[in-house]
């Protein structure tokens, strides 16, 4: 008898329920025949993978040297089925794009323009707080693009395969506060003006408190720390119970103020990533393109940065990729184009739309 995947399949089970009937149960078969079948496997093998007991069913030495085999083929054989079943669907007469994406302020215009030119395909959008989740259902077959950030110095583990392309090299995140702050006088803001404000962070996002602490760290400071989400983070914002960071496309509010901070000590990468064969990738990154240059012309604060770092945005016709987009007096922009295998990014804010 040759194994096969549904025996490697049955052996998972087995292992991971711990319990005959459980995993017959969970296979969608009978105890009676998942027995015969592991009794053939042993038989195939030589001696027995599991020692029968009272209280369910335990691997033996053997049994757990075959099951560390078995289950990476098992996962690669579920990937293959997931992604050839994805394919199907993306051959269908009923194109469909489906798109993941962190909080941004830039998402309405993206799909605006997706919408626009492309009239004829179904849009759907998942949105997560978590670009390593996203990162996954891209290389599920769940997703077939994602716009993702990284923070900086928290490098996201991008899984095999998926390809990618830099939006912003180095967006620099702003810190938003109430209005009558004391800091929020000035065009910039210090850091050690922030010192004893209370920090709202949210844990969930990928590398947002290991960033936050790190320039903590960097510049001496240990500022009380409030865990949250950024929706609870806007109220206290207002109420001056707290600050926290934000993107630089967000505002302008009129119960907030948003500045940058001296020095751009926190910052984060802007990628988009599409799963392998999507052959879309070209135009839905000039789209999302077209959509952040959009929204940071909309928002005085990060406009008045772009300018006072040399740095406008980028002219309507995108350079090449691996080109500078448009750079002051002998440094790049922050629209750095390239592609390559190690992704990053972040996007959070509290102030409305991260």
């Amino acid at each position: 008898m040759e194994l096969e995947v549904r025996h490697l399949r049955a052996l998972c089970a087995i292992a991971d329920t711990g319990s005959l009937h459980k995993a017959a149960r969970t296979l969608g078969m009978s105890q009676p025949s998942l027995t015969t079948q592991l009794r053939r496997i042993e038989n195939a093998l030589g001696a027995e993978l599991f020692s029968r007991e009272r209280t369910g069913c335990r691997p033996t030495p053997l049994g757990r040297a075959v099951l560390s085999r078995a289950r990476p083929l098992v996962e690669q054989m579920s990937a293959l089925v997931a992604d050839a079943r994805a394919a199907a669907v993306r051959s269908s007469e009923d194109p469909h794009l489906r798109i993941g994406a962190t909080a941004s302020r830039v998402i309405g215009g993206w799909l605006r323009r997706l919408r626009t030119r492309l009239p004829e395909s179904a849009t759907s959008l998942h949105v997560d707080v978590s670009a390593h989740t996203l990162l996954r259902l891209l290389a599920a077959g769940q997703l077939d693009v994602a716009f993702v950030h990284e923070v900086e110095g928290s490098a996201l583990r991008m899984p095999a395969g998926l390809e990618q392309r830099v939006l912003v090299e180095r967006e620099p995140q702003f810190i938003a506060m109430s209005r009558d702050h004391p800091a929020a006088g000035g065009s910039v803001v210090e850091l050690t003006d922030l010192a004893t404000d209370r920090w709202m962070v949210d844990p969930t996002v990928d590398g947002e408190w290991e960033g936050v602490r790190r320039v903590f760290a960097a510049a001496g400071l240990d500022p009380p720390v409030l865990r949250g989400d950024y929706h609870t983070a806007t109220s206290l914002i207002v109420m001056g119970e707290a600050v926290a960071p934000c993107q630089p496309t967000s505002g302008p509010r009129d119960d907030m103020a948003i500045r940058p901070l001296r020095g751009d000590p926190l910052a984060v990468r802007l990628l988009l990533v599409w799963r392998p064969g999507f052959t879309g990738a070209a135009g839905v990154y000039a789209d999302l393109e077209a959509a952040y240059r959009e929204a940071a012309m909309r928002a005085p604060g990060y406009r008045q940065w772009l300018l006072r770092n040399e740095s406008p945005l980028p002219a309507a016709s995108a350079p090449a990729c691996g080109e500078v987009g448009v750079r002051g007096p002998g440094r790049p922009g922050p629209f750095v184009r390239s592609d390559g295998a190690n992704g990053r990014t972040k996007e959070c804010c509290p102030a409305g739309g991260h």
